[in-house]
């Protein structure tokens, strides 16, 4: 009994020293220290973009450009695509209050045809966490 007792409150020892906030603000990209309630907020120049009349089988690309307006460091976690014809590009590095950063869209047209539209939802840790952004275009068969 005497040796349960003791493994007891050894394990509740390491679990009250593991919950001191030690590391506490830190996030998965490097080991930035973020303030309690401090976080980016995500602004884009613009959300939408048409890259009007395109061949079919082009690939065109827009970059899309932010910045920061919150009092913390931004962090772009993720871009997802709403169909494989199109991929993203962005920096991983966390931006700074103030400063700015781009997101790169490709859009492949190879096997289509007509109106397109494209969404590019952006995950971050900013106040908005996601955010939609969209290109469209008129692909003329070849």
């Amino acid at each position: 009994m005497k040796i349960k007792g003791i493994l007891f409150f050894v394990i509740a020892l390491i679990l009250l020293a593991s919950c001191t906030g030690e590391g506490r603000g830190k996030n998965d990209r490097g080991g930035i220290s973020l303030k309690d309630g401090e976080t980016g907020e995500i602004s884009f120049r613009e959300y939408e973009h048409d890259f009007g009349k395109i061949s079919e089988g082009e690939k065109v690309a827009h970059i899309f450009e932010f910045e920061n307006k919150g009092p913390g460091n931004l962090v772009l976690k993720s871009a997802s695509t709403s169909c494989g014809c199109t991929v993203t590009k962005y920096d991983k590095k966390p931006i700074a209050p103030g400063q700015t950063g781009s997101l790169e869209v490709v859009f492949d047209s190879g096997g289509r045809t007509g109106m397109q539209t494209k969404t590019v939802s952006v995950h971050s840790n900013s106040k908005t966490e996601v955010v939609i952004l969209k290109i469209t275009a008129e692909v003329l068969e070849k």
